[in-house]
């Protein structure tokens, strides 16, 4: 059940995450907006952490870990998924970072020597086939010119550094850091290397003063980086990064869901199967009970 909890909000968080970065984009650079978005999160688990009585003093070599996490799992990689967000629609962006699922089998096979299990290779492949029909419609009449191949490259590289994080976190939580001031340091690091890189590249620190900018910088700051991360890495830490890597094929169906809800989309064939197609993938993964590392708290 607890996975299944994990799982659910890390799920729900992210799928609604694309649209808030939408209301990101236009005034306010990429870097900018991931170098506020990081720092404001790791404030927050800082002062929570500080409220709890939690250790935040590490060694270097966990500082070397944290760093990790900050230029991959909280930094470039959302530089990217920002970046992509300005050539390509926020749902191509999804299905591109849900080939992380793929990326995460092969990564972590090369790292931990982790088996290629049929019930993870079956359920990822109906679920990134259900992805594919959700938006077959939008994939068939894209037009691959110059700027849409350059999002393409962008969020794929991205889904490639994140899926790098996964690996990251997954070897830290077996050296028994604790996931809250992981993630606290992490998007702190995170904050300063975009912050850096912004400045490198002649990026403007404005700010705007829109409810539309600030509400989603919030929600994206608090609710995409502070819970679904502290879900998700607790999650990584209990079944490995090739089943929780696939939350990046879910995702696009809460987009889909959202998009219903929020902006009027109409069902159709393609949705209903994408639906199905990967709902069928995400349980067969779910139902394989056994861990990929050991259970224990963090």
């Amino acid at each position: 059940m607890q996975h299944l909890i994990l799982f659910v909000v890390s799920v729900l968080i992210w799928g609604s995450t694309w649209l808030a970065i939408t209301m990101q984009l236009g005034v306010v650079a990429p870097e900018v907006s991931v170098f506020y978005r990081q720092i404001i999160a790791s404030v927050l688990l800082f002062i929570w952490a500080l409220l709890r009585r939690l250790n935040l003093r590490f060694s270097w070599r966990s500082h070397g870990w944290f760093f990790l996490l900050g230029c991959t799992l909280f930094g470039f990689n959302y530089v990217l998924a920002y970046n992509a967000q300005n050539y390509i629609p926020s749902a191509m962006n999804a299905v591109l970072f849900a080939t992380m699922v793929w990326i995460n089998v092969l990564l972590a096979k090369a790292f931990f020597g982790t088996p290629f299990e049929w019930h993870v290779v079956l359920g990822a492949a109906l679920g990134m086939a259900g992805v594919v029909v959700l938006f077959w419609p939008a994939l068939a009449i894209a037009e691959f010119h110059g700027n849409t191949l350059l999002g393409v490259s962008i969020a794929l590289t991205g889904a490639v550094i994140a899926a790098l994080g996964n690996m990251a976190s997954h070897q830290a939580q077996k050296e028994r850091l604790p996931v809250l001031q992981s993630n606290a340091w992490g998007m702190f690091y995170g904050g300063v290397i975009t912050g850096v890189w912004a400045l490198l590249t002649g990026k403007t620190f404005n700010f705007e003063m829109t409810l539309e900018y600030a509400g989603s910088l919030f929600y994206l700051a608090f609710f995409g980086s502070v819970v679904a991360f502290g879900c998700y890495l607790r999650l990584l830490g209990l079944i490995g990064p090739t089943r929780a890597g696939y939350i990046a094929v879910v995702i696009p169906l809460v987009a889909v869901i959202i998009s219903i809800v929020f902006e009027g989309l109409q069902l159709n064939a393609y949705i209903v199967a994408g639906i199905m197609l990967v709902l069928g993938g995400n349980l067969m993964i779910l139902a394989y009970r056994r861990l990929t590392v050991p259970r224990r708290p963090l």
